[in-house]
């Protein structure tokens, strides 16, 4: 491939590196020229284009990532299709995520052109989460690279999704002196949430005193009538001769590994039972917050074994999130202000399917779309309202006068989506952790349902995209964390941020909010079936 300045009468058939505008047409960066594009460049007075040529053996940046893409064997996986030079890869289920990473290695030193990045080792995902992308650095890579990768693809799976198992789990909980009964009934609450995300379910509990005899017989009932047992000890394990590695034993099963190299969760203990797995929680385990015991439970329920080899290896990575209710000697969580959220409330459009009134102008209930929309963001949690405006600004205007909200005029707003998202987040807040993407044709979107997605991102801690969702398909509005910002700059066209989210890997957090999500007016149907009433 050749890159840099080229004659235009050389171009056709180029990808050109930089957007370039020529009249009323705009060619997008990475567009192939053709040979009218060449001509009506030639007629603007464009004697050169910076542009990339392909040899004959190349192949496109989309192509190379969709052959690399198609040479992978995975499990529970779905390639979505190639753009911009990536193919992404979503899991098809919940469960654990493995990968070769040797395979990956060897992949990522075949050339710096052909790049793979993938989720940790063991990761747990959630079905419809990014699990891995490929990525081809230029426009086109000769097509003995493409091979090369596409040889080590071959032969062995390089990546999977261990699907989570509806287990059936039999808990026991000891008792001693002083334990109340709230407490052990909030473990077991905390106890189903776990089992709740993979499909498991919890079958029976046994209370028993903190005793190796009680809990061995306990133990040995559970294990046959349900795949995995849970032993909440009153008392946390001191000695690997304690009440529950003893209880196993006595039971008549194997004590695998007793405590971890992971903190919180060093008191866990991994035994078999029968063929069944049995876990002795460490005290952590009673809180829902992340520790050593969600790391084994998780691979146990997704069908992966764990030994003590495994459990040994756990150390690096280890040192999880404090959890506030420990004692020290562990330090103490600095106090964090509560996140700002911006809403950027997106309202330049030309209402073109509409065929000429504006639809944000339109009533409902007696007051315009725009108007009721700026209203319910004003009335929810976020800390400040930004309208992007443009077409028929002064009519905009005029419909959200006397409101407290801040205008960030989109002078190029013919050029699609992206210029408003890029007028938009200009203005929010310096300290506004995230920036709410809201259209302003959704009428069905309320105060509390764009509470519920600031409470997601707040919990995330800022750093998770929040999207609302309708019966698990991706909607409006969606909350943008800060590390975004940078890239929305750079967008340009009728884009929106919805490729920055699967290429920049962050978190995404669904929310339900039922049709709301889904239900903008985009049509004189759709307008009027939603209650609306267009003006003039």
């Amino acid at each position: 491939m050749k890159f840099g300045p080229i004659p235009i009468d050389s171009a056709e058939g180029a990808v050109l590196a930089h957007a370039t505008t020529v009249g009323e047409r705009r060619f997008r960066k990475a567009h192939r020229l053709s040979a009218d594009d060449v001509s009506l460049l030639k007629a603007a007075g464009i004697s050169e284009v910076v542009a990339a040529v392909l040899a004959p053996d190349d192949l496109s940046e989309d192509a190379a990532a969709e052959k690399i893409a198609e040479s992978m064997i995975h499990r529970n996986i779905e390639a979505k299709p190639a753009a911009t030079g990536r193919v992404n890869l979503h899991a098809e289920a919940g469960g654990i995520f493995t990968v070769d990473a040797a395979k990956i290695d060897a992949i990522n030193a075949v050339d710096p052109t052909i790049t793979i990045a993938t989720l940790a080792q063991h990761a747990p995902v959630e079905k419809g989460q990014m699990v891995a992308t490929v990525k081809i650095i230029p426009f086109a890579v000769g097509s003995v690279l493409v091979d090369a990768v596409a040889r080590i693809c071959a032969g062995s799976e390089i990546f999977a999704v261990n699907a989570y198992q509806p287990v059936r789990v039999g808990v026991i909980q000891t008792v001693l002196p002083g334990i109340k009964p709230n407490v052990l009934d909030k473990t077991l609450r905390v106890t189903e949430a776990r089992l709740a995300r993979s499909g498991g379910r919890l079958t029976a509990e046994r209370r028993t005193p903190h005793e190796v005899g009680p809990v061995a017989e306990a133990a040995a009932s559970l294990a046959r009538d349900n795949d995995m047992v849970v032993i909440f000890g009153a008392s946390a394990m001191s000695d690997f001769g304690d009440v529950v590695p003893a209880a196993i034993e006595k039971a008549g099963g194997i004590v695998v590994r007793a405590g971890m190299p992971v903190d919180p969760g060093n008191l866990l203990v991994l035994g078999t039972l029968g063929g069944k797995h049995v876990i002795g929680a460490p005290g952590c385990a009673r809180s829902p917050k992340e520790n050593g015991f969600d790391w084994v439970l998780d691979r146990l329920i997704a069908g992966l074994d764990v030994t003590a080899k495994d459990i040994a290896g756990m150390g690096v990575g280890g040192l999880l999130m404090e959890i506030p209710t420990r004692p020290q000697p562990r330090e103490p969580l600095p106090a964090r202000a509560e996140l700002k959220v911006d809403v950027v409330l997106l309202a330049a459009g030309r209402s073109s399917r509409m065929g000429g009134p504006n639809k944000l102008l339109a009533l409902f209930d007696g007051k315009p779309l725009v108007r009721r929309t700026a209203e319910r963001a004003l009335g929810s949690k976020a800390s400040g309202i930004i309208v992007v405006t443009g077409h028929q600004r002064e009519r905009v205007h005029a419909a959200l006068s006397g409101l407290d909200v801040t205008f960030a005029g989109n002078p190029d707003f013919t050029e699609g989506l992206s210029s408003s998202l890029k007028a938009g987040i200009a203005r929010v807040a310096g300290d506004a952790a995230g920036a709410m993407i809201m259209l302003g044709d959704m009428p069905g979107v309320s105060s509390a349902d764009l509470d519920r997605l600031i409470d997601a991102f707040r919990k995330s801690e800022g750093q998770s995209v929040v999207r609302a969702s309708h019966e698990g398909k991706r909607g409006n509005p969606v909350l943008l964390p800060r590390s975004l910002f940078a890239a929305i700059a750079h967008l340009e066209g009728d884009t929106g941020a919805r490729h920055l989210v699967e290429a920049e890997g962050l978190d995404v957090v669904n929310v339900e909010i039922g049709k709301a999500a889904s239900i903008d007016v985009d049509t004189r149907e759709a307008l009027e079936g939603a209650g609306g009433v267009l003006q003039d």
